[in-house]
């Protein structure tokens, strides 16, 4: 049995779950967020819990398991909690501007800004010029689109310059060795 396929999901006070078939729609304060679960996958309600079961143990249905469990589970938290990634702007003259909670303005070193306009259900939080705090509820566009902003400038070894997510190591080359 999957380990983490197998986990009950409990559902938060203000969440309401809606089971039609393969389809899960989860409704809460941040809003509301749908899935089709993959494969024989099936979701029951038992109170206020939410139990994944798989049909056998064929391999596919093994792997999707604890894949679907890991989905709901997300959803679940996306409308309770939300999710957020926050980056970190490195570099002389590197700065975000926000325009509005759905659009942002970069400056990394280029001859031009680079304007980036988040999907539906992201929004962007610019508390100083160098952190970006990119928020939602689908776990999955959260996640991508941080790591689209990260793209344009990566973090670079020799000076450590660029977008990188807070808290991340950066390892450092040394430069040219003088004679």
């Amino acid at each position: 049995m999957s380990r983490v396929g197998k986990a009950p999901i409990t559902l938060p006070p203000g969440v309401e779950v809606t089971l039609d078939g393969s389809r899960v729609e989860v409704t809460g304060p941040r809003g509301t967020i749908d899935l089709e679960v993959p494969g024989e996958i099936s979701v029951r309600r038992d109170g206020d819990t939410l139990i994944v079961e798989r049909p056998d143990d064929e391999r596919r249905n093994r792997s999707l398991h604890g894949l679907a469990r890991s989905l709901v589970n997300n959803m679940v938290i996306g409308v309770s909690e939300g999710f957020t990634k926050e980056l970190q702007i490195v570099g002389i003259g590197y700065r975000a501007t926000a325009q509005g909670d759905d659009a942002l303005e970069l400056q990394l070193g280029y001859s031009h800004a680079i304007r980036v306009k988040a999907p539906e259900g992201v929004t962007f939080d610019v508390p100083e010029p160098t952190r970006i705090i990119v928020s939602g509820i689908d776990k999955q566009a959260v996640g991508q689109v941080a790591a689209d902003i990260r793209s344009h400038r990566k973090p670079e070894p020799y000076k450590g310059k660029g977008i990188r997510y807070l808290g991340e190591y950066v390892a450092r080359k040394a430069g040219k060795a003088a004679k």
